[in-house]
Parts: C-alpha cells; structure tokens; sequence
C-alpha cells in the first residue's frame, strides 16, 4: 500500500477551549476526536467525520504567555448542506455574520455566507455539492 501526503489539521488559538469546542460542536456538528493537555497548552481536536478529513484542533495556551486570540488573519471553510441554516446558527450564537448565506455568481451561483466564530476567526460557509 503506497502512503499519500495529506493535510490532518489545522491549529487556531482561542481565548475560551470550553466555549470555542461547544460552538464548533453545535454549529457544524463537530465530534471531539481527544483533549490533550500539555505544559504550555491545552487543546481539543474536533472533526466532522470521525478520523478521515481535516480536523480543527482548539489550542489555548496555560504557560503565561499572552497570545493575541482576537481577529487572526485566519480563514476556516466549511462545507454544509445548508448554508443559509448554518448562518442562521451562528447568529443564534449572537456572533457576527460578514455576509448571509447567498448565491454568488462568480461561483456558479453557490451559497456561500461569511461568519465569525466566538474569537473572530473568518469562516466561510460554502454549500456542499452532491457527490458523483
């Protein structure tokens, strides 16, 4: 069996673990994988589809430090069957929304909403396409 590169995670810093896994869980249905604490962090790894795919892993820094949690220059893409129902999530939230859930011709008309998550990280909410 040949072994192909892929990409596992990406890792965001966040100013509450507890609050950040809770939104990523309720709004897009995230299922933590595990939580490790390590001296200077602690994270929580969450995933949408077990152990396949891309994972978020929550970082939230214990040594003393003072990382800037607010506003990073970040993007997260989700793909979601109904985008216009995920806004609608977030805003439940009480959390910005950029841009509500609409098509966007430059696209070929796909859904697309902009958000922000409990930290201000940018997300993009994207309708997730049938599979052939």
């Amino acid at each position: 069996m040949q072994m192909s590169n892929y990409m596992g995670a990406t890792g965001i810093g966040v100013s509450d673990l507890k609050r950040s896994a809770d939104f990523y869980m309720n709004v897009f249905g995230m299922k933590k994988l595990w939580k490790l604490k390590l001296p200077h962090m602690h994270e929580i790894v969450l995933n949408l589809e077990g152990e396949k795919g891309a994972s978020v892993v929550l970082m939230h820094y214990v040594d003393g430090s003072d990382p800037n949690y607010k506003n990073l220059p970040v993007k997260l893409v989700f793909y979601v069957t109904d985008p216009k129902a995920c806004i609608e999530k977030i805003r439940g939230e009480g959390l910005e929304i950029v841009r509500d859930a609409e098509p966007v011709p430059e696209l070929r008309n796909a859904v697309v909403g902009l958000a922000k998550d409990p930290d201000g990280y940018l997300l993009e909410i994207l309708e997730a396409q049938a599979q052939a």
